[in-house]
């Protein structure tokens, strides 16, 4: 039996279906931003990028993981 996905990681399927981008894409742009506190990076991704708090939010704390 598969495991089920939690976390931040559960959001990826919606947020490829609704935005239409892979979460690669997603997750290079906030490695590349210049900003790097969590939640301006959520601020970012709804004002220049149309995505709801959730979705941003998930984006943002997986990625910012990823560094530690």
């Amino acid at each position: 039996m598969a495991d089920t996905v939690k976390g931040p990681a559960s959001y990826f399927p919606s947020i490829e279906k609704k935005y239409g981008r892979p979460i690669a894409e997603w997750k290079d742009l906030i490695r590349t931003s210049p900003l790097t506190k969590h939640m301006e990076l959520v601020a970012w991704l709804k004002t220049e990028h149309g995505l709801g708090h959730g979705h941003a939010n998930a984006l943002v704390a997986d990625t910012l993981a990823e560094r530690q």
